[in-house]
């Protein structure tokens, strides 16, 4: 099927100017936002599940509606595949069985990543596939990138990628990995080829977007 999707627009004309005056403040004032217990619930059974699967782990932030985290167990079967999304409708829409190495949470990946690492999960890929751009200038702090959980998602290391169809999230994103590591990420245009991971991969692809994808092995201490 072939689909027809605007391009990112945004009254930025570059990478935004607080990128780096916003990660230094979350690495100086750590998150202390009271967590869940929902989202602490649904962690509690993820990490059960976890033990049960002794595999290297993948984690699928913000799945959206799960195809990814079934396209990746097929991909990497001797892993275990745990994706995760705040919103129970996009979960629970039906695109068949799961793989038996993977696993689908409802949770908020903010309170989620921070349980995880306090748990000490060490996923060997982590993934963000096409995160909500949030364009406007003003919304920096609602990027990935721009929020005080930035250190925490970095902190849990392993294989980072990051898709966008959107160069200067990608590129903000890879100025703030270096300012928490030190750490130059790739970035460069991907040619998915039909091979999509994702509904939005496959739109954006289809609409002669380019794609972009960040990809850095980050350092374990």
């Amino acid at each position: 099927m072939q689909h027809t999707s605007r391009p990112v627009t945004s009254n930025q004309p570059g990478p935004h100017h607080d990128v780096e005056r916003r990660v230094v403040r979350a690495l100086a004032h750590p998150l202390r936002k009271p967590i869940a217990d929902h989202t602490r619930q649904a962690f509690e059974q993820a990490d059960a599940w976890r033990q049960q699967h002794s595999a290297p782990l993948i984690l699928d932030a913000g799945c959206g509606v799960g195809l990814s985290t079934r396209r990746l167990a097929i991909q990497f079967p001797h892993h275990s595949v745990i994706g995760v999304d705040r919103s129970e409708d996009r979960l629970g829409r039906e695109h068949g069985e799961l793989p038996e190495n993977a696993l689908l949470v409802r949770a908020d990946l903010v309170d989620f990543w921070r349980l995880a690492l306090e748990a000490g999960w060490t996923p060997e890929r982590h993934y963000l596939l096409y995160p909500n751009p949030y364009p406007k200038s003003a919304h920096l702090k609602m990027r990935w990138h721009g929020h005080p959980v930035f250190p925490t998602l970095l902190a849990l290391r392993g294989r980072l990628e990051l898709r966008s169809n959107w160069q200067l999230y990608v590129e903000e994103f890879a100025q703030a990995v270096e300012v928490v590591t030190g750490q130059k990420a790739s970035v460069a245009p991907l040619h998915p080829n039909g091979d999509y991971l994702t509904p939005f991969e496959a739109k954006y692809d289809q609409s002669g977007q380019t794609l972009w994808r960040l990809c850095i092995d980050l350092e374990r201490p």
